[in-house]
């Protein structure tokens, strides 16, 4: 992934050869340890959690970046954060968790856990356009761009970006609060289990549909959005790997 954050330097940053070539690269690299971690087999720990996840936000990105104009203009701040996600994952390589019952049928684990990742790359990649348009608002207010703002997209369009990943975001972690109460009920015949890891998905949904509604009610944007789009982030995060490292690092 440094070759990714490198470019994102770049003063002339551009949709070429070079831009493809190293997000090609930024996915290659964490999926392929991803895979190599995993074996065929998922575990719980943070590592391969931070490793798919990473790889699944890339993916995602470079989806997006052919497919919506100027989400390409986030590389300068996805890259960075992904990188540091990625030497997290390098110190605490060792925490693997243990690998995941067999009680309930792997077809349904296997959709929960993938509309998991997919939840928190749309995430991630909200957050950082909510990022972005909050540090390009700063700066016209101030008066002072700077060199990343001039790489990062407008404030309308990375504030249009994030709105529909918002979308996206609440649509898929809707499918996965109930595709695990599924898993829970083929798994304790319980259809909820009111843990840490619950509770804060649902409040992640209640905040991203407070801000959905609140956009298209309200018209609220800026500053306040992007709180509340980060907000939404570190609630997520905390459910997610933030869960997996209390249990597989500092408990285990």
């Amino acid at each position: 992934m440094v070759p990714a954050t490198i470019l994102g330097l770049r003063p002339d940053l551009r949709r070429d050869a070079a831009f493809w070539a190293s997000v090609g690269l930024a996915f290659v690299g964490p999926a392929v340890i991803g895979i190599a971690i995993l074996g065929g087999a998922w575990v719980s720990g943070l590592a391969p959690a931070l490793w798919v996840s990473i790889a699944a936000t890339i993916l995602l990105f470079a989806i997006g970046s052919a497919v919506v104009p100027t989400l390409w203009r986030l590389l300068p701040l996805l890259a960075p954060y992904l990188l540091v996600l990625g030497l997290i994952a390098t110190v605490w390589q060792h925490a693997l968790g243990a690998p995941l019952a067999e009680a309930a049928p792997t077809g349904w684990v296997r959709i929960h856990i993938t509309v998991g990742v997919l939840t928190y790359a749309l995430l991630t990649l909200a957050a950082v356009s909510a990022l972005a348009a909050f540090l390009q608002e700063r700066a016209l207010k101030r008066k002072q761009p700077n060199r990343l703002t001039r790489q990062l997209p407008s404030v309308a369009d990375a504030e249009r970006t994030s709105t529909l990943l918002l979308g996206l975001s609440e649509v898929v972690l809707g499918l996965g609060l109930i595709s695990g109460m599924a898993v829970e009920w083929l798994e304790s015949g319980q259809l909820l289990t009111l843990d840490h890891k619950t509770l804060l998905s649902i409040l992640a949904f209640v905040i991203i549909g407070g801000l959905l509604a609140a956009k298209h009610f309200t018209g609220v944007r800026g500053r306040a959005a992007a709180r509340f789009v980060l907000l939404a982030y570190l609630v997520l995060t905390l459910a997610y790997p933030g869960v997996k490292f209390v249990s597989g690092v500092l408990v285990g």
